[in-house]
């Protein structure tokens, strides 16, 4: 069974301009929508076309000028637009401007046009006779019938047989097959033609109604009131100026004083002025390829919309404004509870409304509920009643206080949720009463449902608790899982699951006792859940604070398998119809229903909203999309590929449009511009792309646009245009900068080969000295020590071989001091080959070859005393004279400090500051003699004087001092100048780095 309700147009989506709104000025003649989407109005004030947002007087390209007074208007299959005016016919394919077409006579006023299936444009004229014109391949034939059609053509039809049927002063005509033949009815004449639901040829008669025809005559096209079965309509009712048969097979008749009189399945509405019509004479109606009718009137345009949920209220039928419940029951019938009686709409469409002279206890109804046995039960104001035999019978013994929800379980009884308590009923007999507190309830709940022999309670404070055995066995809240904020509705699946809606937490599920929440953290726009239901596919709708809700079956059952799935809901809006209430929009209950028929019917705030699930409005036009104009540093340019913009252009806005004349706000846009973005750009609350600071180059801008319906025109529209360089960017230019850059860079690397191969030559240089002085050093040192000791042991073994015959005593002592300069001479001699050593091998790392020389000595010392090497700063490469003597002079030091300081710990720190090079030797031996000190050496030793000797040759300074807490310090420093090489300036170091690696460090 399905309970159609045809649409009336107070339920249409309607917006009006007028001239306040930039709309046309005076009368709307007629309207047309070219394949591009727009809108084309003739109007008193002009020829105009319309993009759902702005209205722009037309005019011809190139300075043409439009003939006078747009009268008439019609869009060929070819895209071309056909311009009827006062003074002949015009035509525009986009392209190509035709001001008016030859043999339509000078000065003739084009009353109206048809294309015909075959291609044949026909042209109705103003003349003495009137007169019908046909273009066939650029050719143009008119006719006059023989007794003539009058003064006017007025309109033009094809039936469904293929017959043309023309609307004149003088009656109806059928042009073709055959010989023109006449249909009149004395006193009226045709004001326009439609076709009937049927494809048949309706006309409508001015003063005379409606008529069709039956064999040869012209009989009356009568309808009945909506709402009155049998209010039949008089003709002297419709003064009909224009007709429409709309894609849904509604009949839209624009009347000459009485606005709109709409008719669906024989049924009329109306709407006029003082329901909000722009004006009260229809000068033209329209229906666009989306499906919106459009009515042009003598003050203004409107335009109707089906929304995808519709509403009913008081002029649908409703007994008051205000609703409190609705129940759809097995018989087809769905009943609305308004504070003015209980409205039943049956199967068939028919309407009657309950009141308390129909048995109900008053007509404030609140609660209903339908039970096993099909029997209707409803709540009042003052108590309860079920419905038999067309009308209600009042329950005697009924539940105290207000009624708030009823539901049934399977032995029979019926359970009252009231205001006071719990009440059970049984074969409508109370059999208890429980009130809240002694259940363990303290404030009254919101609702109720049966299941498996417990009564689940939902509670405006939140939470959902079972009650079973007269007790209270599970609660559930947020602290299970359950949704935060009240719960307004609940109900049981097929499966067993609990569902319960929540006010700020979405929508939970309880099923075997696991909580699981669908909420805005799975993809639901908003948190306020009111209540939810399942229709005939399987898929969820919910009614929350920011619309209705629609998750697909298989969304939902990926939810249930997996709670952290992430769903993809469609949600309609205010712009769709939906009453958005962040409060629930109903005290009582049921807040919604679904008719046998499918149809989910839903009581809002003060009236009652319905959707076709199967049949949700849907809008399938992709809307074309287009690029208005392109502006650089204000500069504006016509829209073509191929566009170049001058040099250095900043500021660059490109403007689009998508031609979609449902919901025009509801458009969204994505655009990229291929050569500067990566990725596609959502265009919010505004209709034009704006680039700033662009580089020359080529570009394509590539636009796309959905509708209200979220259909994509993925084509688009697309811009090609390049910025040119100025001179600085041009190729030429850097390819000569290139060069002059290649130049630079060789001779670059020229002046550093050069520079690097003089630094190496120095190096080469210095290094040889180095080692040539070295060489000399060691000749010298083996000459005047070593050697000379030798010789001096020659000279006492020489003695003491000439005493020992004589004097052997004396010869036992100059041989036992032999033997003391032989360890003498042996210890020198291991000195200077540890300084060789270390010359050549090791003092290329000066703190590694005073570890290693710390290392022998303190193995040659017994490790009586330990040694410790400290670094400071970042390592330099030392100059080769300044690396050996420093590293001879630390060397020194260290000697003497394991030798004869008698010391427990020696330290060594080498610094490499960035002003000078510093090395000091302290340990915490007996020190030295001060006189020895203040000498500079000590009798018959060479070691502190050769000290000094190498620190002045070194070019540094050295000094050797008593530490105050004991010991000895020896401190030796050299100028960096000198210890690393010079010095230069920081940005000279720089350019040093660069031009020949390495000689800054040194």
């Amino acid at each position: 069974m399905a309970l159609d309700l045809p649409l009336q147009v107070a339920q249409y989506a309607r917006t009006s301009w007028t001239a306040r709104d930039g709309a046309v000025q005076g009368l709307v003649f007629a309207m047309a929508q070219t394949p591009d989407g727009y809108l084309w109005i003739a109007g008193s004030s002009g020829l105009f076309r319309f993009d759902g947002l702005r209205f722009e007087r037309w005019q011809p390209p190139g300075g043409q000028a439009l003939p006078s007074g747009p009268y008439s208007l019609l869009v060929s299959r070819d895209g071309t637009l056909w311009i009827g005016t006062f003074s002949g016919l015009s035509s525009w394919n986009g392209r190509e401007f035709v001001y008016r077409h030859p043999g339509i006579g000078l000065g003739r006023f084009v009353t109206s046009l048809l294309e015909d299936r075959d291609g044949t444009v026909w042209v109705g004229v103003l003349g003495e006779r009137g007169e019908l014109c046909a273009i066939r391949a650029g050719k143009v034939q008119c006719d006059v019938p023989e007794g003539g059609f009058g003064s006017f053509v007025w309109s033009l039809a094809q039936d469904r047989s293929g017959a043309l049927w023309v609307g004149a002063e003088s009656g109806l005509w059928r042009w073709r097959p055959g010989e023109p033949r006449r249909y009149a009815i004395p006193g009226s004449r045709v004001g326009d033609l439609t076709l009937t639901a049927d494809g048949e040829v309706l006309a409508g008669m001015q003063g005379a109604g409606l008529h069709q025809l039956d064999g040869d005559r012209l009989v009356a096209h009568r309808f009945r009131r909506a709402g009155k079965p049998h209010d039949w309509l008089a003709d002297a009712d419709i003064k009909s100026n224009k007709l429409l048969r709309d894609r849904d097979g509604g009949l839209w008749i624009g009347t000459a004083s009485q606005g709109i009189i709409h008719v669906k399945d024989g049924r009329a509405d109306t709407f006029t002025r003082a329901d909000g019509l722009s004006g009260s004479i229809t000068c033209s109606l329209f229906e666009d390829r989306e499906g919106n009718i459009w009515f042009g009137s003598d003050k203004g345009l409107d335009r109707f919309r089906k929304l995808p949920v519709s509403t009913l209220s008081t002029r649908q039928g409703l007994p008051h404004e205000v609703t409190r419940s609705v129940v759809a029951t097995r018989d087809g019938s769905v009943w609305v509870a308004t504070n003015d009686g209980l409205a039943r709409w049956k199967a068939d469409g028919s309407l009657r409304v309950y009141r308390q002279r129909d048995g109900l206890p008053d007509s404030q109804v609140h609660s209903q509920y339908e039970d096993a046995d099909g029997r209707l039960w409803a709540s009042t104001a003052r108590g309860l009643a079920y419905f038999a035999n067309d009308r209600f019978v009042a329950v005697d013994d009924g539940p105290d206080g207000d009624v708030h929800a009823i539901t049934g379980d399977a032995q029979g009884n019926l359970w009252l949720l009231g205001s006071k308590g719990l009440t059970r009923l049984h074969r409508g007999r109370r059999v208890e009463h429980v009130p809240w507190p002694a259940l363990g309830i303290p404030k009254t709940p919101q609702g109720i449902v049966a299941h498996q022999g417990g009564l689940w309670l939902s509670f405006w404070d939140g939470g959902v608790s079972l009650l079973k055995d007269g007790r209270i066995q599970t609660t559930y809240t947020a602290a299970q899982g359950l949704g935060k904020g009240q719960v307004t509705g609940v109900r049981f699946d097929a499966a067993g699951a609990l569902w319960a809606a929540t006010g700020a937490g979405g929508l939970s599920r309880i099923q075997d006792g696991r909580v699981t929440t669908l909420s805005v953290a799975n993809g639901l726009p908003c948190k306020a859940v009111h209540w939810s239901l399942q229709d005939d596919s399987g898929s969820l709708w919910m009614y929350a604070e920011c619309g209705l809700m629609r998750v697909a079956h298989d969304d939902l059952a990926a939810w249930i398998a997996d709670p952290s799935h992430r769903v993809a809901p469609k949600l309609w809006g205010a712009a769709d119809g939906v009453t958005l209430t962040v409060a629930p929009p109903a005290y009582y209950n049921p807040a919604v229903a679904k008719g046998p028929d499918g149809k989910l019917w839903i009581v809002g705030a003060g009236e009652v909203q319905l959707v076709d699930p199967l049949h949700v409005p849907h809008n399938p036009v992709p809307p074309p999309v287009h690029i208005e104009r392109l502006v650089a540093d204000q500069q504006s340019y016509a829209v073509a590929d191929g566009l170049r913009l001058p040099a250095l252009a900043r500021d660059i806005t490109i403007s689009f449009a998508a031609l979609t004349l449902t919901d025009p706000k509801s458009t969204r846009f994505r655009y990229r511009l291929e050569g500067h973005d990566t990725d596609w750009q959502e265009a919010v609350d505004r209709r034009l792309a704006i680039y700033t600071n662009l580089p020359p180059g080529n570009y394509r801008f590539h636009v796309t646009a959905a509708n209200n319906s979220g259909v994509w025109n993925e084509e688009g529209a697309q811009l090609e245009f390049s910025i040119l360089p100025a001179f600085y960017q041009t190729t030429w230019f850097r390819l000569a900068c290139a060069a002059v850059l290649f130049g630079l860079a060789w001779a670059g690397f020229q002046l550093r080969l050069h520079m690097r191969m003089r630094r190496l030559q120095r190096q080469f240089e210095a290094t040889l000295d180095a080692r040539v002085a070295e060489r000399t050093r060691i000749a010298r040192d083996l000459h005047d020590t070593l050697l000379q000791r030798f010789h001096g042991l020659l000279l006492e073994f020489q003695a003491a071989l000439n005493l020992l015959p004589g004097r052997p005593h004396e010869s036992k002592e100059i041989l036992t001091r032999a033997v003391d300069h032989v360890a003498e001479a042996i210890t020198e001699g291991r000195d200077t080959v540890q300084a060789l050593r270390a010359s050549v091998v090791e003092t290329n790392n000066l703190p590694a070859a005073l570890r290693a020389l710390a290392k022998d000595l303190a193995s040659e010392s017994g490790h009586v005393a330990s040694a410790d090497v400290q670094v400071h700063d970042t390592p330099q490469l030392l100059h080769p004279l300044v690396r050996d003597e420093t590293f001879r002079i630390a060397g020194e030091a260290l000697r003497n400090a394991f030798r004869h300081a008698d010391a427990k710990r020696i330290d060594v720190e080498v610094r490499y500051e960035p002003q000078q090079l510093c090395v000091r030797v302290r340990d915490d031996g007996k020190g030295i003699d001060p006189e020895v000190l203040s000498r500079g050496e000590k009798q018959g030793h060479f070691g502190l004087g050769g000290m000094h000797e190498r620190a002045a040759v070194a070019g540094g300074t050295l000094a050797i001092r008593n530490a105050a807490g004991g010991g000895t310090e020896v401190e030796f420093s050299v100028p960096g100048s000198r210890a690393y090489g010079s010095a230069p300036p920081a940005r000279s170091r720089r350019l040093q780095r660069w031009f020949a690696p390495g000689t800054a460090e040194k």
